[in-house]
């Protein structure tokens, strides 16, 4: 028999803390003159956080009189105490802190590196603080962007602006953005405002950039140069062919010395001759409601950094939402396209590589590096692999389990979905699951015979 006694255990952490008995590491918090003398033990920082684990280990630390010095001028006293007491006894109450005092929080445990607070406190955020953070999607965006792993606030604040776009575009703060966040906005299919709008911004931020003034007709030819150079990378973001004729004409056209000749040249003919198509593969108009696929009921924000990493085969050393290097189109939905094997080819094949998501009681999937297309063959690989999450919503709770039988991977037939090793999808949505036989190891539980709720095929591009 046992018996666990967590309460009186955190009490007694609880003690060890304000009576500060035995002590060896003496943290001075904030700046002056509200610069406070907190006191800790290292043993317990150590098992509780990598960065103190670290720092001590490397003697990042001073270390004065048998004692750890850290100096954390960018943690209030306040904060770090919460900090501290969460360390010592697993305690953490946030719904008195206002929303500001929040974030600093966060920043303050990534930098620290606890991660059971990480995201604890990105989920009371987006729970409890959706004012605070729809008040403030613009500067939470940019300070989010420098911590990689604050991704599901990075999310959210992304999509709120993407929503409405004019809160950060007619801010003050738009013109001083750094390049990669605008460069990441306007990749954005769902970015909800006029191509010609987007374009004018662009121009404003640029302008603004090089200290010039919105005038070509006084722009000398070193003026287009700079121009240039910083509208690069941008350009091909800006769907010009989405463009009124008028707009193109008054708000385009008189900028076409920044622009490249064929550019100008296909855009012209474009709006001039009727019928004409572009020349060019070109993105297609931006959908304001569209969901991107992070939000995807089958795909959460992390997901798809974990998806990626298990393409790559990078083990442990996953991706993070900024670093992902492809892209996830949606090629097939179900509930969209019809539970049919017909529609399942007619959307899937010939589209490389794929990865599908099923939705049961958990989520199940699998990674078709090939394609989908023929009729009756197997195709060898060593890269596919199928995946489970028994908890949709908690990647710790996946099982991925890469081919074993090469020759085997992936099975291409006109009359079913997905089939990979002796698991597939019978185009009625009976899917049928052969796990003694199968060549893929054991992703969990999954019946010999079910049915999902609806399933999705993404096509994987590289970057």
């Amino acid at each position: 028999m046992s018996s666990k006694f967590w309460a009186e255990l955190s009490n007694d952490y609880e003690k060890l803390f304000e009576t500060e008995i035995g002590y060896d590491v003496v943290i001075y918090a904030g700046e002056e003159p509200n610069v406070k003398e907190i006191h800790a033990h290292s043993n317990i920082l150590c098992i509780r956080s990598k960065y103190f684990r670290n720092a001590f280990s490397n003697a990042w630390a001073e270390k004065n009189d048998g004692k750890f010095i850290l100096r954390k001028p960018n943690i209030s006293p306040y904060l770090f105490n919460i900090i501290l007491m969460f360390i010592y006894c697993g305690n953490i109450e946030l719904k008195n802190l206002q929303g500001s005092d929040v974030l600093k929080l966060l920043i303050a445990v990534d930098e620290l590196n606890i991660k059971q607070l990480i995201s604890h406190i990105q989920e009371y955020l987006i729970e409890h603080q959706t004012e605070f953070l729809y008040q403030n999607a613009t500067g939470i965006l940019e300070t989010v962007y420098q911590h990689e792993t604050l991704t599901d606030l990075w999310n959210f604040c992304l999509e709120k602006i993407c929503k409405e776009p004019k809160i950060l575009f007619d801010s003050d703060k738009f013109i001083n953005l750094k390049a990669p966040l605008l460069e990441l906005l306007l990749k954005r299919d769902n970015l909800n405002m006029k191509e010609i709008e987007i374009w004018e911004g662009l121009l404003k931020w640029c302008l603004f950039q090089q200290n010039m003034e919105n005038n070509p007709t006084k722009w000398s030819n070193d003026d287009v140069i700079r121009i240039k150079r910083s509208l690069y990378r941008f350009i091909p973001l800006i769907r010009f062919y989405d463009i009124e004729p008028t707009d193109f004409f008054y708000k385009v056209y008189i900028y076409k010395e920044i622009l490249q000749k064929d550019l100008i040249h296909d855009l012209l003919e474009f709006h001039i001759v009727p019928n004409i198509k572009p020349k060019t593969n070109i993105a297609p108009p931006r959908n304001p409601n569209l969901n991107f696929i992070i939000d995807s009921t089958l795909t959460q924000s992390n997901h798809i950094p974990l998806f990626a990493s298990w393409i790559d085969k990078k083990g442990s050393s996953y991706y993070n939402n900024k670093n992902i290097p492809y892209d996830f189109k949606l090629l097939y939905h179900s509930g969209r396209d019809g539970f049919n094997a017909e529609s399942f080819h007619q959307n899937c094949d010939n589209k490389g590589a794929t990865i599908w998501v099923a939705k049961i009681q958990e989520l199940i999937g699998g990674y078709n590096p090939l394609d989908w297309n023929g009729n009756g063959i197997w195709k060898s690989t060593t890269d596919s692999f199928m995946f489970s999450f028994t908890d949709g919503k908690n990647i710790s709770t996946a099982k991925l389990g890469y081919v074993e039988k090469p020759d085997n991977a992936i099975y291409c037939a006109n009359n079913q979905g997905p089939h990979m090793g002796y698991f597939y999808c019978k185009g009625d949505n009976k899917w049928i699951n052969y796990s003694n036989s199968t060549n893929y190891p054991d992703i969990g539980t999954i019946p010999t015979q079910l049915s999902v709720d609806y399933y999705k095929v993404f096509q994987i591009i590289k970057k």
